[in-house]
């Protein structure tokens, strides 16, 4: 008998319709011969399946479905919605709470993840990999500018310390545009993370566990035109994104081995894309995040990363769902 997934999509944060296309792909991609596939909209407290153009929204009390008559429950959910609920834990609590599983981190390891404050504390803690020198404050009680410059060096990152897709992020390369840079991110966030900028190259890393075994995909290369990777070099096809990225075994393997160490320290589950930077002078390799539900639309990275695997991406939403059912 098939199993009945929610493939949870949407989301309310800037990152929803980059979500709703990754949900496109991942829809077609799960095995349809194995899996029935509903994907539930979620858009702030409405959350709903829509076929022939009627919505059916679920019920909260048990998450389930009503159709012409016909209660659904699902055997477990696909998250894909970038941002707040879904990467921020929020959605997975209440998914915890009614006993469902989730093809992603748990709750508390995205509430971890999704903050970059708390997630670079805790990943300097695991003393694997090398973390930016970096200050952070709420908006209610800022550091000066003076404050920040006599404890970090230009050039600085200014961002969020909570949300995705580099939105609301800044290159500050002088002290006179910082002041700018800390009100753009505020619009985001109540909190922010300023890091000391590391000259280096991008690279990438997706890691998945199954059956009990920690895998790492090809790491990728992201080599952005503009300043830095930010919303629109993400998404407007200006990146080269290069998958395998040039870099000797020596690298690779570092990297690689380094990402499958921070997914099994962070108690990561699901597929997560870990991001890094190779300081070009010392070649140190310094942690950037991690994305605990990378976008999966045909460019985005983690399928590249699949491809080149020789595998395709219905076989990794399988071991996904597989795994937690």
């Amino acid at each position: 008998m098939k199993k009945n997934i929610a493939l949870m999509a949407g989301g309310n944060s800037g990152e929803a319709v980059v979500s709703l296309r990754s949900a496109v792909e991942v829809e077609k991609n799960i095995d349809s011969t194995i899996y029935n596939v509903y994907k539930i909209v979620v858009l702030g407290k409405d959350w709903y399946y829509e076929k022939d153009d009627k919505k059916y929204f679920i019920d909260k009390n048990d998450f389930s479905l009503s159709i012409d008559g016909n209660k659904i429950n699902f055997d477990g959910v696909f998250m894909i919605i970038h941002g707040n609920p879904g990467e921020n834990g929020l959605m997975q609590g209440y998914l915890e709470m009614m006993d469902i599983p989730c093809a992603s981190c748990s709750s508390l390891v995205s509430a971890i993840t999704f903050d970059k404050v708390i997630c670079n504390a805790v990943v300097r803690d695991l003393d694997i990999v090398k973390v930016a020198k970096n200050v952070s404050f709420y908006k209610h009680s800022p550091l000066s500018e003076e404050e920040i410059l006599s404890k970090l060096s230009l050039p600085l990152f200014v961002k969020p310390s909570e949300g995705g897709s580099s939105i609301g992020m800044s290159k500050v390369k002088e002290k006179n545009e910082l002041a700018s840079a800390i009100k753009t991110a505020f619009e985001v966030h109540e909190r922010l993370i300023i890091e000391e900028f590391i000259k280096g190259r991008e690279l990438t890393c997706g890691v998945i566990e199954t059956k009990n075994e920690v895998i790492a995909f090809p790491i990728t290369e992201i080599i952005p035109k503009k300043e830095f990777f930010d919303y629109e070099a993400k998404y407007d096809g200006s990146t080269a994104e290069i998958t395998p990225a040039g870099v000797s075994d020596e690298i690779r393997i570092k990297v690689q081995e380094t990402a499958k160490k921070i997914y099994r320290g962070l108690n990561c589950k699901g597929v997560c894309r870990i991001d890094f930077i190779l300081k070009d002078d010392t070649q140190e390799l310094y942690f950037l995040e991690v994305n605990t539900i990378p976008g999966q639309s045909e460019q985005s990275i983690v399928p590249q990363q699949v491809r080149k695997m020789g595998l395709t991406t219905k076989i990794l939403y399988s071991k996904m769902l597989e795994e937690i059912l």
